[in-house]
């Protein structure tokens, strides 16, 4: 399969959007992990703002830098109809884990808001509100290798219908307790408008395939990025997005599945 990345957004710790953390990840600016700034959602009324989750404003602030260059991003007909690929590991495991906390130790019935920000897809909700967007919307998890299961879900989308789709990948730190299982310190989102694969001098053009685990996964060179991209599934992107901010035509390998990895190939001739 055959993409186009025509928009890119990124929130992490020191990458505060697309435009700050290109040079970054292209190696010609120097890393630095400042603490995260994540943009307070527009679209949302103010009750919905504050209902929000950090897993909600990372993705939405993503989401928001992937579709703010697009040709038609001020056509209310194409924000209502795209499509949506988003993938998380975990969800938010804080909330869940409060909500757990109160059902067990307190034995009473989880908050309509609380429970409705926990399920997978709460995320997709607050994006479809934001935007008035009706276009059909997946949430999936898939472990170590969630960006890659989404990438793949989200080619597959754009091969079938020929139409674009938008690829939000996010993930919070656990709680105290679920630390342990799942060790990172810092939340990371990221996310890709994709399109059918076109002749382009301005966006990158990509080829995925999913092959059997023999090679080595893509590394940061950057020893603070590579621990990022090591411990938070969301980050697993991150090779992947700075071949495309150098411009390199490369092989990227990302984790994909056990015994399995998604090969991406960048270039004119992917």
């Amino acid at each position: 399969m055959r993409l186009t990345v025509t928009g890119i957004g990124i929130v992490g710790p020191g990458l505060a959007d697309w435009t700050d953390a290109r040079p970054v990840l292209a190696g010609h600016r120097p890393y630095i992990a400042d603490s995260l700034k994540v943009t307070t959602p527009i679209g949302l009324n103010p009750n919905e703002r504050r209902r929000a989750t950090l897993a909600t404003r990372l993705a939405l602030d993503a989401a928001r830098q992937a579709t703010a260059g697009q040709p038609h991003g001020g056509d209310d007909e194409d924000a209502t109809t795209l499509a949506t690929v988003f993938a998380s590991a975990d969800g938010d495991m804080g909330l869940i884990d409060s909500m757990c906390r109160d059902i067990y130790q307190h034995r009473v019935a989880p908050s309509p808001t609380v429970f409705q920000n926990s399920v997978h897809n709460a995320v997709s909700g607050y994006w479809s509100i934001a935007e008035g967007c009706r276009g059909p919307s997946t949430s999936l998890a898939a472990g170590d290798g969630t960006f890659a299961a989404g990438l793949l879900e989200a080619a597959t989308q754009v091969a079938c219908s020929a139409s674009s789709v938008l690829l939000v990948a996010f993930e919070v730190p656990a709680p105290e307790l679920l630390h342990p299982h799942r060790p990172f310190g810092s939340a990371f989102a990221c996310a890709l408008w994709l399109e059918a694969a076109a002749p382009s001098e301005d966006h990158a053009t990509c080829a995925l395939a999913v092959r059997e685990d023999e090679q080595p996964l893509t590394p940061m060179p950057d020893a603070p990025l590579e621990a990022l991209r090591r411990t938070n599934p969301a980050a697993r992107a991150l090779p992947l997005l700075a071949a495309i901010a150098a411009g390199r035509s490369t092989v990227i390998r990302l984790p994909y599945w056990p015994g399995l990895q998604l090969e991406v190939r960048l270039g004119p001739g992917a």
